[in-house]
């Protein structure tokens, strides 16, 4: 069975939608032909010269953190990341991403930093909108004119709900007004008040349809001034999104749980750090594969007892210990991701079998290399 790097495009994306990458990143196929055979996968954290070095010719390298990704305007030879795709190219090997899209895919980067742990998911700490930003419309109209303002509405994008359309609810009632000098009713006279029936039309519609729903209304609505509401509704959240809550067969200390985490990932000079009560008992927990102090309001609302995640800096930290007593548990960049590689590899090694080799790169590509001497 030949393998095409385009089908292994597919799974993977499929298994990390580049929709779910975050705006500033870069995810996808770096270089390689969706067309060309691949004869093996290489899953790696880096795509560094040690890393690519280790690639067999017409292989892929399936990396996390993207080689090129802001400012980048050439990939000369003569350059670090150009002499990569140069190399690559040369021998037939591709390189794809998989950065953000994969921290939040179900599962992802930090589902596989739980299992690490020995920790059971049961929710995301950060989800994405299950869905787009819905309006819930509310309009009053004479009763004789609502069938024209729903359809009006309907046709500029209101009123579908999941795989139904023209979806709306109407109750009638009694509408009064005054009309002064100056306006030109539909219905009534001026300086007189008026009491008409009318119906309460509710639908909802994507926010983004918000300007052509209002000019729908206007232009079917009889009256000069028409009531009508526009609410903006909370989207539930999606089963996917940064970092996930997890929680341990039983409670821990602390210090046990710190532990734990430092047995669970693979050993870099950075270590593992933790901020808290060493006594502290855990049972739920936070994680975050990569950097995660942007989370940490996220966290302290969670009801967690403690964080683990990567590159907490200081500032942010001390902020976060003067007003919550949820524990930080800080390692490396690097060792955080790193359990990613072998959830991915096991998605490809599923999906292709025997007919397409999958290897977990046995190169450590933390940047820290050296520890100081305490002694």
């Amino acid at each position: 069975m030949t393998v095409r790097l385009g089908d292994i495009i597919d799974v993977l994306d499929e298994a990390y939608p580049p929709a779910l990458a975050q705006s500033w990143d870069s995810v996808g196929l770096v270089c390689g032909d969706p067309d060309e055979p691949v004869d093996s996968v290489t899953v790696a954290v880096d795509a560094t010269a040690e890393v690519v070095a280790t690639v067999p010719e017409r292989g892929l390298l399936l990396a996390h953190h993207p080689l090129l990704l802001r400012g980048v305007d050439t990939v000369a030879a003569d350059t670090a990341k150009g002499a990569l795709i140069h190399s690559l190219i040369r021998t037939g090997r591709a390189l794809f991403t998989a950065h953000t899209n994969a921290d939040s895919a179900a599962p992802g980067v930090s589902d596989a930093l739980a299992d690490a742990l020995g920790l059971q998911v049961t929710e995301v700490l950060s989800p994405v909108p299950a869905g787009p930003t819905l309006d819930k419309w509310v309009v009053f109209v004479p009763t004789e004119n609502a069938a024209a303002v729903r359809t009006a509405m309907f046709g500029a994008g209101a009123g579908r709900i999941g795989d139904y359309s023209q979806c709306s609810w109407s109750v009638p009632g009694t509408g009064q007004f005054l009309p002064h000098d100056g306006a030109a009713p539909a219905i009534g006279t001026i300086g007189t008040v008026e009491q008409v029936a009318e119906d309460r039309v509710e639908m909802v519609a994507p926010a983004s349809r918000r300007g052509a729903v209002y000019a729908a209304l206007r232009a079917a609505h009889p009256y000069e001034e028409p009531a009508y509401d526009v609410i903006t509704l909370q989207t539930p959240p999606g089963a996917v999104g940064l970092g996930r809550i997890a929680t341990l067969p039983t409670p821990e200390p602390l210090s046990e749980f710190v532990s734990r985490v430092r047995h669970g990932l693979p050993p870099t000079s950075w270590g593992v750090r933790a901020a808290g009560d060493p006594d502290a008992p855990v049972r739920r927990v936070a994680v975050c594969g990569g950097a995660g102090d942007s989370l940490l309001a996220e966290v302290a609302a969670a009801g967690v007892q403690a964080y683990v995640t990567a590159d907490l800096r200081h500032h942010p930290a001390d902020e976060h210990r003067r007003v919550s007593d949820v524990a930080l548990v800080d390692v490396a960049h690097w060792a955080s991701e790193q359990p990613w590689c072998g959830q991915a590899a096991e998605l490809l090694r599923a999906r292709f079998g025997a007919a397409l080799p999958v290897t977990v790169s046995e190169v450590r590509t933390d940047p820290w290399n050296v520890e100081g001497d305490c002694s």
